[in-house]
């Protein structure tokens, strides 16, 4: 079971979103897994991954100075780096790539250093696919998600869900992901800056923000 396995959209709208995870499983290959993890996030960092995350902290790091300005005049890259030294025990650590090409390359590294670990590919179905295809790999499993039911019609809209669903753990609302739309309508901030708001949030670092950047500018008038 992954946290990515409700994102909200058609398989169209994931053409720029593949993620790879690294688990170890106590007991079984927990030994030096730290190092292993921290290698696995190093072979993910040569392919430009858009976010990055070690289960506590993702690529964009929250403020701990509060202010009304905070999120608009700061620096908007992202640092893997301090994901990878971060990472202190055993844990399931993700990199997210915006691409077919990059997510191959990166899992073809991953294969040839062998380094015990389970990986997994989290992606449209025909998406996760043709990457395990390209890299030599015959898919064992398909996890399918159902998709919401709403029969009360509570849900917020299908532009806010496919926002909020990239961090599965729930840590980036529906209400900011509303509020951010609204500020891209409004042309109050720039669908960058508004995407990587919202990456910040998510401290597993699934979230997305090239897909999010997409969405927010599909979702101007």
């Amino acid at each position: 079971m992954t946290n990515t396995l409700h994102r909200y959209g058609n398989a169209k709208s994931f053409e720029d979103d593949y993620i790879i995870f690294a688990i170890p499983c106590k007991g079984k290959n927990d030994q030096g897994a730290v190092e292993k993890l921290k290698t696995f996030l190093e072979i993910c960092s040569r392919h430009d991954p858009v976010s990055a995350g070690n289960s506590e902290m993702g690529s964009y790091r929250p403020s701990m100075k509060l202010g009304p300005s905070v999120h608009w005049a700061r620096d908007t890259r992202p640092d893997h780096r301090s994901v990878i030294e971060a990472v202190h025990s055993m844990r399931t650590v993700a990199a997210v790539f915006d691409s077919r090409d990059k997510a191959e390359s990166c899992l073809r590294d991953v294969i040839a250093a062998d380094l015990g670990l389970s990986v997994n590919v989290a992606a449209s179905v025909e998406g996760a696919r043709e990457v395990a295809a390209a890299c030599g790999i015959k898919r064992h499993s398909v996890e399918y998600s159902l998709g919401f039911n709403d029969p009360h019609d509570r849900l917020p809209s299908g532009g806010v869900l496919q926002l909020s669903t990239m961090c599965g753990h729930g840590m980036v609302s529906s209400a900011l992901a509303a509020k951010m739309l609204d500020l891209v309508r409004e042309g109050r901030r720039s669908p960058h800056e508004a995407a990587v708001t919202l990456a910040r949030f998510c401290p597993c670092g699934a979230f997305n923000p090239v897909r999010a950047k997409r969405l927010l500018e599909e979702g101007r008038p």
